[in-house]
């Protein structure tokens, strides 16, 4: 089995420069490919202020970070990308906002079709979920192991596995040829800390 952690920050930050401390920790132990910062109905200069602050602990570990749903702000703080929902801006918009060089990844919840445009359009990556009842979002829809199956079976564009993935519950979803995991509360909600959070992964990742 191979896949990655493609860790999405909480989505509030009360003391910035506690959470700068485990995220340094968190991507000391080497699983995460990428960041999300996912910052909910906070002012756009925080949000901003925020990605300028995390960045370099990112790049000193060679991690990109991707900025969700707003291309424009990605732009301003620096970002290396962004990570795009269906009611967010459009893939060509967003392109044309942050070059050709920038990572754009779609989520395509449950839906062959929104992958297949995502990936002709030349998104980065495509998102699939939720797979498992999340807390960080409520009234999503279900996605199937068989979407997941399909896309890495004909497709070569990575894909991501999003909702409620824990480390006792991602094992299939890895078999299934998910890329990356995306985890939030596994690693910030853990009960002993988020580096135990991410180590908890660490045994069946790198097997």
């Amino acid at each position: 089995m191979s896949a990655e952690i493609y860790l999405i920050t909480p989505p509030r930050i009360p003391n910035l420069a506690k959470f700068c401390d485990d995220l340094s920790a968190v991507l000391d132990i080497g699983l995460v490919a990428c960041v999300q910062l996912r910052l909910k109905n906070v002012k756009d200069s925080i949000v901003v202020r925020t990605a300028e602050i995390i960045l370099p602990l990112c790049h000193e570990r060679g991690v990109p970070l991707l900025l969700n749903d707003r291309p424009d702000l990605a732009v301003k703080a620096g970002c290396d990308g962004c990570h795009l929902g269906q009611n967010d801006i459009s893939y060509y918009d967003a392109r044309a906002l942050m070059g050709p060089e920038a990572q754009i990844g779609i989520t395509c919840n449950n839906s062959r079709h929104l992958a297949m445009q995502a990936g002709e359009a030349g998104a980065d990556y495509v998102a699939f979920g939720a797979f498992f009842p999340s807390t960080s979002k409520y009234n999503v829809s279900i996605a199937s192991i068989e979407t997941l199956i399909w896309w890495a079976e004909l497709m070569t564009i990575p894909c991501v596995a999003i909702g409620g993935i824990n480390a006792y519950n991602c094992e299939l979803l890895v078999k299934s040829g998910s890329d990356f995991l995306a985890v939030i509360n596994a690693v910030w909600g853990h009960h002993a800390g988020p580096v135990a959070g991410i180590k908890a992964f660490e045994l069946l990742l790198k097997s």
